[in-house]
């Protein structure tokens, strides 16, 4: 007499639950990345699929603790279907973690933002009002965002912060180079994180041939919360260029001063008239 082992049903579901919820958090992220899916779409199906994880979790622990009662089968598809949810979960984790340890922001800066402007793109006009730390609350959270100064001059200053750009990878907008003329050197770029939401900077770099001033700020850009990314950004943007600056102070000692007009030579010098 042969005995017929069934499979549970709810191992079955625990998989099918788990396998829906992988390709909706990874084609979500996608879409909002190359900009076929707009933010507030974006966040409704990062919603649905965070709960279709949960729920593939749910329904896997329970096949589990049905399979080890009734003796089905269907083991491996209630441990796949738990795999899948815990690893869609891991992201929201990740940044649920994130808010609870940094207070909810969208703009940081080292000074005034008035003569810091983003460049806004088609789609961002409209962005939400910016939220904002007071100063004693920037000092707790990220104490490193300050003005920085440097006895360097202000041409030399920029060309280091364009590298340290450049080495980024972040996506130029708009550039005032002060080697033009300019009395202040200024780069906007903008940054795409993981999930795909834009952020921009705003790097500021005003002084005279021997001293400058370097200003940041970092915004997301139609988005609630930036998880710590823009004060993190800037932190170890200024901490970068602090290193840069020091390097070039150390193996170039005479690199802070202005370089001044060489002296005429005899040769040029008309003689007296007799």
């Amino acid at each position: 007499m042969r005995i017929l082992i069934r499979t549970s049903k709810w191992a079955i579901w625990a998989r099918r639950l788990g396998s829906v919820a992988v390709p909706l958090v990874v084609i979500s992220v996608l879409l909002h990345r190359l900009r076929l899916m707009t933010s507030d779409l974006f966040l409704v199906a990062a919603a649905v699929a965070g709960a279709m994880a949960l729920l593939a979790v749910l329904v896997s622990m329970v096949a589990l603790a049905r399979l080890w009662q009734t003796g089905d089968r269907g083991w491996g598809k209630a441990l796949w279907g738990l795999a899948f949810g815990l690893i869609c979960l891991l992201p929201y984790a990740w940044y649920g973690a994130l808010a609870l340890r940094y207070p909810a922001v969208t703009d940081i800066a080292t000074t005034d933002r008035g003569p810091m402007p983003l460049v806004f793109e088609p789609g961002t006009a409209a962005m939400p009002p910016p939220k904002l730390l007071s100063r004693s609350e920037m000092a707790l959270v990220f104490p490193n965002v300050e003005t920085r100064t440097y006895p360097l001059g202000l041409a030399q200053t920029f060309v280091l912060a364009h590298r340290l750009v450049d080495e980024n990878g972040w996506d130029i907008k708009l550039e005032r180079d002060p080697a033009t003329g300019a009395a202040v050197g200024q780069i906007n770029a903008q940054i795409v994180t993981l999930p795909g939401w834009r952020e921009e900077v705003v790097i500021r770099v005003t002084g005279d041939l021997a001293n400058s001033a370097v200003d940041m700020r970092s915004a997301s850009l139609n988005a609630l919360h930036d998880f710590g990314s823009n004060g993190q950004r800037i932190e170890a943007f200024l901490s970068a260029l602090d290193d840069a600056v020091t390097t070039l102070l150390r193996d170039n000692p005479n690199a802070n001063r202005p370089v001044e007009a060489e002296p005429e030579s005899a040769t040029d010098v008309e003689a007296p008239a007799e």
